[in-house]
């Protein structure tokens, strides 16, 4: 029988190697939870039929906590590509929504804007507002078994806060990247958003580009709730949820701010 003792370089380098063997199961493990929170593209209904598509990283229990993320102008769904499986890693189920106003990023195509389209329906930001209920609602009835957070990037963090203010009962928070009153151009009052962001009683984070501030800062002085906070970066930053891209570099301190808002929640 081969005895080893703590101070036998036998016995150390069996360490060493177990030590390397438990790295890379870690790293195994950790590369397959984030393989299985690959999307998953389903469909449903916005409240006048136009078929919704998105992308849905369920990795967890349905009780698990669920956030919607919806995409900034002219994008997709696929501005989550990246985002939405780290979101996974924290422990939150998502979906990602093709709203109708949008095109296209991070190579996938809006669906939603071609069935819109296809339909002559009017798809100006205002009009995605319909699908952003219509996505919340399918998330409680089919996925969302524990807390529901909505989050939106420009001019859908600008309806989802409105959308907070409306419906704050079924929601538990909301994320806003880069927010604003941008719908005077399509007929809205000023205070578009400002009218129901001040009935806001859950959780809420606006964030954006450093620049930006002046653009949402009445929004966010507007809701009454003190379970609200922001971030600005030190940085110039940038627009919209991409700021959590890996690409730029500041984008570790956005993250921060959003782990230690969803820890509240």
């Amino acid at each position: 029988m081969i005895r080893l003792f703590f101070g036998d370089p036998i016995f150390l380098g069996y360490i060493h190697k177990m030590k390397s063997s438990l790295c890379i199961l870690f790293l195994l493990a950790s590369h397959w939870a984030v393989s299985q929170s690959l999307d998953k593209m389903i469909t449903f209904p916005s409240e006048d039929g136009i078929i919704i598509s998105a992308d849905l990283y369920q990795i967890h229990e349905k009780s698990a906590p669920f956030i919607v993320l919806f995409h900034q102008a002219n994008w997709s769904r696929g501005e989550y590509n990246e985002i939405a499986p780290i979101l996974n890693t924290l422990g939150y189920n998502c979906m990602a929504v093709d709203l109708r106003s949008g095109g296209a990023i991070n190579n996938v195509t809006n669906l939603t804007k071609l069935n819109a389209v296809k339909a002559m329906k009017a798809t100006q930001y205002v009009d995605a507002m319909q699908d952003m209920r219509a996505a919340v609602q399918y998330a409680k009835r089919h996925f969302a078994q524990g807390k529901l957070i909505i989050w939106g990037s420009s001019y859908s963090s600008a309806l989802a806060l409105k959308l907070a203010g409306q419906i704050g009962d079924q929601i538990d928070g909301v994320l806003a990247f880069s927010p604003a009153e941008y719908f005077t151009s399509q007929g809205k009052p000023r205070d578009f958003i400002t009218s129901d962001a001040v009935k806001i009683a859950k959780p809420t984070f606006i964030t954006s580009a450093k620049s930006e501030k002046n653009g949402w800062w009445g929004i966010y002085v507007s809701i009454l709730s003190d379970k609200k906070t922001y971030y600005l970066p030190e940085s110039v930053g940038n627009h919209g949820s991409k700021a959590l891209w890996s690409q730029y570099p500041d984008s570790e301190g956005y993250w921060q701010a959003v782990k230690a808002f969803l820890k509240t929640i």
